[in-house]
């Protein structure tokens, strides 16, 4: 029940009361109001039974009527309003001492590139390690083009520290020590009679056995399953019997795309696997030699089970099992007939990422790995075809952040990334060679960008330390843009591949291309001019380096 204080009636529920706005005017008096006249006290009825209050009220009517609504807000309201306000300021309050805590507000950048970012996406990328912690944003309030004097410090110290020093190459038995598993599995002979490097492994399993039951390739990933799925079906048909044993053909690749990412390798493996005589493995990326084999699926998940070599093979099994088929016809058992058919791997990772070698291998030469990739692809494959495909590493970088970036991606954000990967850089190189740095796990994922994968020629004069300069083709992928034709023709003679007809040709040369920039990513826009200036400086040397090595100065990328 509701009473109006003013004039002491019983209000009804919905009841408005606008008689009490009549009886209280300006001219308003208590003792002649018909209403409030002679009531001093107010009865208050509860459950309809009247009781008297201890308390008299006294009735003030001679205020303006402007305060009247001013009482008639609820309580509730006026707290609420009250309560948001000091969360609000509380809010504001912690923002402000949070930012100035880590140099978000109150401690500016030494430098006017300003903030220093991590990068949400890097593998790859990739939990980032606690150097990251030194270096926070500031103010983005800042001029881009002011940045450009302050990095070119940077760059200079960098360039001025650039050493390209030959490497010394392990021998055979210090490669065997490391991995005597894999030394036991992969013969040093293949068969005579197939092009592509194979070799019969006795099989021990029967039929009821499942020789993919412990692939961890089909184990670890959904992707994978309905390859094996099939290989299961088919895997007794092709195993070939002699002597009351039954024998497994293998198979190791015949060349492969080992990079460099945002590069057009994945361009260039489509176009391939329409070659007649060409297969690839069932994974188009396996990575097997750089992570896989080390137990490395993502560096910021730690280490899995390490993928044993049999796993890599399995890989393989669908191209084994049509060259397996020639060798077995009866045209190859009567004229002697060689396999063409080859096998290609194109894990765009086996050029540069050595980043797993100091978990598993001794620290004993200064931080640069006493091991890499390519010693022990050429222990087993010492005539291996590479084939590498390169780009302008300043719109790599920027393709690739493009592309691993999952928020907020902008021409600002990468010029702060960018600048901060310098500077990480330089402290590298101030105590450590080029090759530990760029090879240093530590550093590469702190980077927010990947600069290293660009440092082309320090990877290719590696790979040129156990591998003749003619088993390596390299390739620009502007040339590949441009005359698709011309690039594959020089592929097909480097595999020795056999005569294509111009329906077969056309199909090849003449489908859209792969792996194209997403359309969202197109809408950013280009990077910064200033940003472009400082990266074409960065990597300068390199380049120049890399044409001298190569003999070609298209490689200095001047006119891209």
């Amino acid at each position: 029940m509701r009473y109006c204080i003013n004039c002491c009636i019983h209000l009804l529920p919905n009841d408005l009361h606008r008689q009490c706005f009549r009886c209280r005017g300006p001219r308003h008096n208590n003792q002649k109001c018909p209403v409030c006249k002679g009531e001093s006290k107010i009865p208050l009825y509860t459950d309809s039974k009247q009781m008297k209050l201890l308390a008299v009220l006294e009735v003030r009517t001679d205020h303006s009527e402007s305060w009247n609504g001013f009482f008639c807000l609820r309580k509730g309201k006026l707290c609420s309003l009250i309560f948001g306000l000091i969360i609000m300021t509380l809010v504001m309050a912690s923002y402000i001492l949070t930012g100035a805590k880590h140099g978000l507000l109150l401690i500016p950048s030494p430098f006017h590139y300003g903030a220093f970012t991590s990068n949400p996406s890097l593998m790859d990328n990739e939990s980032l390690s606690d150097m990251k912690d030194h270096y926070q944003p500031s103010k983005m309030n800042i001029s881009y083009v002011k940045d450009y004097p302050s990095i070119k410090l940077i760059i200079d110290t960098i360039t001025s520290k650039i050493e390209f020093i030959t490497r010394q190459r392990p021998d055979l038995e210090e490669l065997r020590k490391q991995e005597p598993h894999m030394f036991s599995v992969i013969p040093n002979k293949f068969l005579p009679n197939s092009k592509n490097p194979c070799w019969y492994e006795e099989y021990r399993g029967n039929t009821t056995t499942d020789p993919y039951a412990t692939n961890s390739y089909a184990l670890y990933s959904k992707r994978f399953r309905t390859i094996f799925d099939y290989l299961r079906k088919v895997f007794w048909n092709h195993l070939y019997h002699y002597k009351d044993k039954h024998y497994r053909l293998r198979c190791l690749p015949h060349f492969y795309i080992i990079g460099q990412p945002k590069c057009g390798t994945t361009d260039l493996y489509d176009r391939l696997r329409l070659h007649p005589d060409v297969r690839f493995s069932a994974i188009k990326e396996p990575h097997w030699w750089t992570r896989k084999r080390f137990g490395i699926i993502r560096l910021r998940d730690g280490f899995h089970d390490r993928y044993p070599v049999e796993d890599y093979l399995d890989l393989f099994d669908l191209a084994a099992h049509q060259i397996q088929g020639v060798l077995q016809s009866e045209a190859a058992k009567e004229r002697g007939k060689t396999n063409n058919i080859i096998i290609g791997e194109a894990s765009a990772s086996t050029m540069w990422d050595n980043n797993a070698w100091i978990f598993f291998y001794d620290n004993s030469t200064e931080g640069e790995p006493p091991f890499l990739i390519q010693d022990f692809i050429h222990a087993f494959q010492p005539n291996a075809k590479l084939i590498i495909m390169l780009r302008d590493p300043v719109e790599r970088l920027y393709s690739d952040y493009l592309y691993f970036a999952s928020a907020n991606k902008s021409a600002e954000d990468f010029h702060e990334k960018v600048a901060e990967s310098l500077q990480l850089f330089e402290n590298c190189m101030l105590d450590y060679s080029l090759r530990a740095c760029v090879y240093n796990n530590t550093l590469n994922n702190a980077m927010p960008v990947r600069l290293q994968v660009g440092l082309y020629v320090v990877y290719l004069l590696d790979w040129l330390t156990v591998f003749d300069k003619d088993q390596i083709l390299v390739l620009r992928l502007e040339d590949h843009a441009s005359n698709v034709k011309y690039t594959m023709h020089m592929v097909f003679q480097f595999l020795d591949l056999g005569p294509l007809s111009e329906k077969q040709e056309a199909l090849i040369t003449k489908s859209p291309a792969s792996n194209t920039r997403r359309p969202e990513d197109r809408s950013l826009g280009p990077m910064l001019p200033t940003t472009k200036a400082i990266l074409r400086d960065f990597y300068r040397p390199f380049n120049t380096k890399l044409a001298q090595v190569l003999f070609d100065d298209a490689f200095l990328w001047k006119r891209t």
